[in-house]
């Protein structure tokens, strides 16, 4: 079970990182600004509606982190998967002159992947 009064510290910590005041962060997740009010005051707990539009929105945001407080927050997701996929559009030019495109995928070890479209 969510502790109300820590959760809100969270969601402030998160709303003053960004700049956001609480209006404008309500705003971006695409909540009722009462809805910030309400859980920031620990009149309600959030929803998972609520949490999720958090995660969507701001992908540093950790789920355990913002949930129970363990974690980290901003994420470190480099730490976290050791091999991150790097996406590149490549545009080539074959004989024809006919424009195909190619992407390649870069991981961390070294490896990759090529996709033509």
């Amino acid at each position: 079970m969510i502790n109300s009064e820590n959760f809100a510290k969270r969601l402030q910590k998160v709303i003053a990182f960004y700049g956001e005041t609480s209006s404008s962060f309500a705003e971006k997740i695409g909540v009722q600004r009462s809805s910030i009010s309400h859980i920031l005051s620990g009149r309600n707990k959030p929803s998972l509606d609520f949490v999720l539009k958090i995660l969507y929105t701001y992908p540093d945001v950790e789920m355990y982190w913002l949930l129970n407080g363990k974690g980290n927050f901003p994420s470190d997701k480099e730490q976290e998967t050791p091999i991150q996929p790097k996406t590149k559009n490549i545009k080539e030019s074959e004989q024809n002159n006919k424009n195909i495109e190619r992407i390649v995928i870069f991981y961390s070890d070294g490896s990759f992947e090529n996709f033509e479209k």
